[in-house]
């Protein structure tokens, strides 16, 4: 995982999630690009009525100072931690990191930049310029086709030396644990949760730590009861129980207009989740 693309407001949550980013980065000596989309101005505001130059040229100002503002919060956090700017493109046997800045709808921008790099890091945030972080988590999981971890308000000490699997048997969750083998090889422990009532056709947990080990993964399985609608909470649960300090999860076995409707692990998770959530679809 030698490339991580965080979207970064000028805001504490992005910096919490930029601070996670710069912890992984540190595992795998990645290079870390601070992403800041410009809005792009409406010229019509509807029914056919352009608006007003003067209107146009007072938001263009408004976004250039958000993304002045994000910079220099950006630029003097990978300060602070000994990070070298450095362009992408630039071979390097330690952490770098840059900024990008491109003009767009936020949630397309991510989507397709995204495509780019081996994981996208996405803070929870209701800043009112940030949109809805929901939006933009889902335009990075089902639009980059890449691997989204969702970081805590509060950055931990730790990320990825303790990992529980949250296994339920789908291609979902194949998936993320075949993108979270980098990861998962260089934890110290890795719990397979399965929570009965939650799953759908597929290997058991047993069966998921037994190939993991034959990885050299140091790997074991539990097994609790719940239902659909508590299985996210008994997650959460035992994540604090076991002290993990990351969740790997598939993203919306069920469908999201159901997620969203009747709730689901998945969006209980995203919601409620205190440690740094590693998702895939």
């Amino acid at each position: 995982m030698k490339t991580i693309l965080v979207p970064f407001q000028d805001d504490d949550i992005a910096q919490a999630a930029l601070e996670c980013a710069c912890r992984f980065a540190g595992r795998f000596d990645s290079h870390v690009e601070g992403l800041f989309v410009l809005p792009q101005p409406q010229i019509i505001a509807g029914e056919g009525i352009a608006l007003p130059g003067v209107y146009l040229t007072q938001m263009a100002e408004d976004g250039r100072k958000l993304a002045d503002a994000a910079h220099e919060r950006f630029e003097q956090f990978i300060r602070s931690q000994g990070i070298e700017f450095l362009e992408v493109n630039s071979p390097a046997d330690h952490t770098t990191a840059s900024w990008r800045e491109i003009e767009g709808l936020e949630s397309q921008i991510i989507g397709d930049h995204g495509r780019l790099f081996d994981l996208i890091v996405i803070s929870r945030t209701t800043k009112y310029y940030a949109g809805d972080w929901n939006i933009i988590c889902e335009a990075a999981l089902f639009e980059s086709g890449r691997p989204v971890l969702v970081a805590g308000n509060v950055a931990g000490e730790k990320i990825g030396e303790n990992v529980l699997v949250a296994w339920n048997g789908s291609t979902e969750t194949a998936r993320t644990l075949a993108m979270g083998m980098p990861m998962l090889s260089r934890a110290e422990q890795v719990t397979v949760l399965t929570v009965d009532g939650a799953t759908v056709p597929g290997p058991s947990g047993e069966e998921v730590a037994n190939h993991l080990m034959r990885n050299g993964i140091d790997a074991s399985a539990i097994t609790m009861q719940a239902d659909l609608t508590s299985a996210g909470g008994v997650v959460l649960e035992k994540a604090r129980e076991l002290g993990v300090d990351l969740l790997l999860k598939g993203a919306y076995t069920h469908t999201r207009l159901r997620q969203m409707i009747f709730g689901g692990p998945t969006r209980h998770i995203l919601s409620n989740a205190e440690i740094p959530v590693f998702m895939a679809h």
